[in-house]
């Protein structure tokens, strides 16, 4: 089969496709045929090193699929011909630009059958970002005021239509050129943070979403017991304890394989009320344009790769 690796840290050029064996599933394990694969933005700070998340290369990289059960290992919950999606391994590498990945049945879920592998391919690590974020952190619920930042990005759309699917007030920031992009997922204010500073323009929110390092300054939009989600700061000890001071909760988020939250996104999506965009599709032979594409933080949703 083919997968896609690289051998060393550095630019796009470093990922290569090479033929390698088709992975063998254990016990508890589907191989699936993968259809999918999407390029999040962690797999291009894994794949430059600037986050070495995996230790040195080699290794494969991505995480996210969309494909077709091809052998079900005992004890596994799915059986050949059922369609499936998931983030398999994260934090550990799970190598799923290649045509066949092996994973632990309950990391993955049934594909929503509202949509095509590409676009199921596009929910699970952003998606489940955003829904643990918003969902399991701060329990987001109706009525409440919540502020997302990055808005028309990969976990950002997501985060503004499971905000809404939860009966929030939704403030989005995102670049002028992605204000209609974002009202249309259901935004009810959005900011334009390149000529507004959002810290004068909101206040008493329930819940920030933050995925662009810029805790302190959200902190001050925050209630008195409000909640500050932090996806990108997730381990910072000192901004945990300035938010727990100023009678804020901390909430820093690692994503992690999830299908009860999968389960629950794709429902969402088979009535409607998620909508996965993809900005652009590649061929599996190439990631590297993919990459690219990604690194220069101009797309609006996903960016994914497709397996024939």
């Amino acid at each position: 089969m083919r997968a896609v690796i690289q051998q060393s840290f550095g630019g796009p050029e470093v990922l290569e496709t090479v033929e390698t064996e088709r992975p063998t599933p254990l016990g508890g394990e589907v191989l699936v045929r993968v259809r999918a694969s999407s390029v999040n933005p962690v797999d291009v700070a894994v794949r430059s090193g600037v986050y070495p998340l995996l230790g040195e290369p080699p290794y494969g990289v991505g995480w996210d699929i969309s494909g077709v059960v091809e052998e079900a290992a005992p004890g596994a919950r799915f059986t050949p011909g059922d369609e499936v999606f998931g983030m398999p391994f994260f934090p550990r590498a799970a190598t799923a630009y290649a045509d066949y990945v092996a994973v632990p049945s309950r990391q993955v879920a049934r594909k929503p059958a509202a949509v095509d592998h590409v676009h199921a391919a596009s929910v699970p690590l952003a998606g489940l970002t955003a829904w643990q974020g918003l969902v399991d952190a701060a329990r987001l619920g109706e009525g409440q005021r919540v502020l997302i930042h990055r808005a028309a990005g990969g976990v950002g759309h997501f985060a503004v239509q499971i905000a809404k699917a939860r009966g929030a007030h939704v403030t989005a920031l995102a670049s002028a050129a992605k204000h209609e992009f974002v009202r249309g997922l259901g935004a009810d204010e959005v900011i334009d943070y390149r000529t507004t500073d959002y810290a004068e323009a909101v206040k008493d929110l329930d819940v920030v979403f933050d995925s662009s390092s810029d805790g302190m300054r959200a902190l001050s939009v925050l209630r008195p017991g409000g909640t500050l989600v932090s996806i990108m700061e997730h381990g910072n000890q000192e901004l945990a304890t300035a938010v727990e001071k100023a009678g804020r909760r901390f909430a820093g988020v690692s994503v992690e394989p999830d299908y009860a939250s999968l389960e629950a996104i794709a429902q969402l999506i088979d009535a409607g009320r998620i909508q996965p965009h993809v900005s652009a599709t590649f061929d599996l032979t190439e990631a590297a344009q993919a990459h690219e594409l990604v690194a220069s933080g101009r797309t609006q949703g996903k960016v994914v790769l497709t397996v024939s």
